[in-house]
């Protein structure tokens, strides 16, 4: 078994990657600890170091391993609904009251957990996994190996009204789709509007947190990853291997290059264009001189006070 370095037991294994963990290493009850080449311990370690370029990158393998050896689930069970037009790859798992509707193509040892709902003709490459709840409305198309995680919502309608002569908000019909690409994991509770026209894409191995809210007409690179809470408004384009902290907020309309990286809370109002920046604050600007701003900042009362003391002084002289 595995277990956390904190938490360990004997005949478990555990890893070391980050320093401010160390001191459990020296009493750790773990039998096996995975370190970095470059670990160099204070005392006597009471478990058998595995050195290796990565800790972390190495125990995150182990465990992919262990979930691959887990059991799958087959089969499509009794209370499932399928369509007569819909087609079904080998090794699939559908569960109870779970509905797959026309002209749907399953790949190859996909797996819709109970009560996902699968609308007209979508599309789910080999080896995806839906788990309970998700919905997936029509027209939408889900690469291979993609994971999406319960109450995920992928297609539903992008926020588009216009607003008449008697300023009542018309719907502007969403006619586009969703577009996951190979290797995207979706999370919980997490929405991905479709297009308005064309289609919402989420490129090639784009990791989303849960309680993410994609906006229509998105586009997001490969590799990106966005933690919890963010938001990204229509047709925002952001760059491939991005990362965006939690509560990240984007305007529409505005574009992201490449290996940007933004801190938590950001609010992005602007483009983005200088590759491989990182950026905090609301609006955000460059993460160096953000965190002296913030310094000053902090001081503002005492300065004040400060301010306010050579006032008298000066008054009275």
């Amino acid at each position: 078994d595995v277990s956390k370095i904190e938490e360990g037991k004997a005949g478990t294994l555990s890893f070391l990657a980050n320093p401010k963990y160390e001191k459990y290493i020296y009493n750790t009850a773990s039998s096996i600890v995975i370190v970095n080449e470059d670990f160099s311990p204070q005392k006597s370690v009471p478990a058998t170091l595995i050195r290796v370029p990565n800790a972390y990158e190495s125990f995150a393998a182990l465990l992919r391993l262990y979930e691959q050896n887990k059991p799958k689930k087959s089969g499509v069970h009794k209370l499932a609904s399928i369509a007569e037009t819909a087609k079904v790859g080998k090794d699939t798992y559908v569960g109870e009251f779970a509905v797959v509707s026309d002209n749907v193509k399953l790949g190859k040892g996909v797996q819709l957990y109970p009560q996902v709902y699968v609308g007209d003709g979508v599309q789910i490459g080999e080896g995806s996994i839906l788990h309970p709840g998700v919905k997936v409305y029509e027209g939408c198309v889900i690469g291979a190996q993609c994971v999406i995680h319960a109450g995920a919502i992928i297609g539903g309608d992008g926020f588009g009204f216009a607003a008449n002569q008697e300023n009542n908000y018309e719907k502007v019909p969403q006619l586009g789709k969703v577009i996951l690409e190979d290797y995207v994991e979706i999370g919980a509770n997490t929405t991905v509007d479709r297009s308005t026209m064309g289609a919402t894409i989420l490129r090639k191995g784009v990791k989303l947190d849960n309680l993410i809210m994609i906006g229509h007409n998105v586009e997001v690179g490969e590799n990106t990853v966005i933690a919890a809470q963010s938001g990204i408004s229509g047709s925002s384009k952001v760059g491939k291997n991005c990362m965006f902290g939690g509560q990240v907020g984007l305007i529409g309309h505005i574009t992201i290059a490449n290996g940007v990286k933004i801190a938590a809370q950001s609010g992005i109002t602007k483009d983005i264009k200088e590759e491989g920046i990182v950026i905090q604050g609301s609006p955000a600007f460059e993460f160096g001189p953000y965190q002296r701003c913030y310094a000053v900042f902090r001081n503002l009362p005492k300065l004040l006070n400060q301010v306010n003391e050579l006032e008298k002084k000066t008054g009275h002289l």
